[in-house]
């Protein structure tokens, strides 16, 4: 009960969060181009080719710029993902969220919709694909990469005012569970309408 309302309170609050910063809409193309730096973890399509990177493909531009503003300004830490954001101006984030943001994800469940995580599906939905802008999808994750993000949450290394409030809930075996659940999911990264 009190985690539904905690949820609840922390949909309000992202729908009406405002960006980190003022980006200048993106140009996918230029993006394409930035993302070459991309490509080794995460794919030129945003389907990350190691099990510790995310997918990033179709992830809202928003989301995207976020986090890549917090890791060139330090406020996420990374060894791979800080260096190479260091790098980015706001203008060049913007163009790497346009480029990712304009794949499209599709998802599929295996286990069915009616396993997703409970506390998860205000905002990362039904199927692991985020309803909210704020949030990533999670749909086809890693069991790794999922794993390793909720304990960071529950141990405060990664601050976030719900995630951590929502994993600090979470035993070991909850955690497996969730990651498990949508690393099931299969999904497909379709490219933009035009390249």
């Amino acid at each position: 009960m009190m985690r539904a309302a905690l949820l609840s309170l922390g949909v309000v609050f992202l729908a009406g969060a405002v960006p980190a910063a003022e980006f200048p809409k993106g140009d996918a193309q230029a993006g394409r181009k930035q993302a070459g730096q991309c490509r080794t973890c995460h794919g030129l399509d945003g389907f990350a080719r190691i099990p510790i990177a995310p997918h990033i493909g179709g992830e809202p531009a928003d989301y995207i710029a976020q986090q890549l503003t917090a890791f060139r300004d330090g406020t996420r830490t990374h060894e791979m993902m800080s260096v190479v954001a260091k790098s980015l101006d706001d203008e060049k984030i913007a163009d790497v969220a346009a480029w990712y943001a304009g794949h499209r994800i599709v998802a599929t469940p295996t286990r069915g919709e009616d396993g997703a995580p409970p506390d998860c599906v205000s905002c990362h939905g039904v199927d692991g694909i985020a309803v909210i802008e704020e949030a990533p999808n999670l749909a086809g994750e890693s069991t790794i990469y999922i794993d390793t993000q909720l304990k960071a949450f529950r141990t405060g290394k990664r601050a976030h005012e719900i995630m951590n409030e929502i994993a600090a809930g979470m035993s070991d075996a909850d955690i497996r569970s969730a990651a498990d659940w949508y690393g099931s999911v299969k999904i497909e990264i379709l490219p933009p309408a035009t390249q």
